[in-house]
């Protein structure tokens, strides 16, 4: 795909983004569309935040890694992109849904703290952990540019991973202290028991996705930088939201988080 044409798509997704409206799937209009091709689409669209709304990168994200949401979306193989600061909500806090967010999901979600920069390739489970600070839970709040969550891979890449928001757990702890795959997560749905998952759920251990996406994006020459945060995946299948919802969840031995939705 020529660089007119990504930057044509991406400031398509940018201005959908910016008004709260989706497009047609990228993938039904340009048939010869690649992953690489989504992934600089994503990244100028990114760059677009920064440049006309000041925002900053403060971490990564990789989705679509669990079988439950791989099923549910048709999406059959990890996506990834960018977190601004812009996306961060507090813990606790309300989040804005008429003119922020179109068609909103809940994710519940391992978060990772990183003290050390890591550049892929070749990074492996070890590494994650060496450069880690801390872990914490974590909503991711994804939400989709493109009509009715009509996607496939490449169109949510092209979207940045259907990033929307995130909120992050106050309590961190020390990822050596726990046995990452066999972490349980509840997560509960305005007061009531909604799903669980445990931290298997994301390749087979947390450690393994971050480590996927340390490499794929070191493909395009994107490190992970200390004190960024990085999403590991939903654990769970996603949970549609709407105003006057309320979420939150609890992993075993480690804290909760939670949400509201205005």
């Amino acid at each position: 795909m020529d660089k007119q044409r990504i930057e044509e798509l991406a400031e398509e997704l940018y201005q959908a983004l910016r008004s709260g409206t989706t497009v047609k799937p990228l993938t039904d209009r340009e048939a010869d569309i690649t992953i690489e091709d989504a992934y600089h689409i994503s990244l100028h669209m990114v760059n677009q935040r920064i440049a006309r709304d000041g925002e900053r990168i403060v971490g990564k994200k990789i989705g679509v890694t669990s079988a439950p949401v791989q099923e549910m979306l048709g999406v059959f193989q990890p996506d990834f992109g960018f977190l601004t600061d812009a996306m961060v909500f507090p813990d606790g806090g309300d989040i804005p849904v008429a003119g922020h967010l179109i068609a909103p999901r809940a994710e519940g979600e391992i978060a990772f703290r990183l003290k050390k920069d890591l550049q892929g390739p070749g990074v492996t489970e070890q590494d994650v952990l060496d450069a880690t600070e801390s872990i914490m839970p974590c909503f991711e709040i994804v939400d989709s540019r493109i009509d009715d969550w009509q996607i496939k891979i490449q169109d949510t890449v092209a979207d940045n991973a259907s990033c929307g928001v995130y909120v992050l757990g106050t309590n961190e702890v020390d990822p050596r202290d726990f046995d990452l795959p066999s972490l349980k997560m509840k997560i509960f749905k305005n007061g009531e028991f909604h799903s669980e998952g445990e931290g298997r759920a994301v390749q087979g251990n947390p450690l393994t996705a971050v480590a996927w996406l340390a490499n794929t994006l070191g493909e395009f020459g994107i490190p992970f930088k200390a004190g960024e945060v990085i999403l590991s995946g939903s654990l769970a299948p996603l949970i549609p939201v709407v105003a006057g919802d309320e979420m939150s969840l609890e992993i075993e031995g480690i804290g909760g988080c939670s949400c509201r939705f205005v």
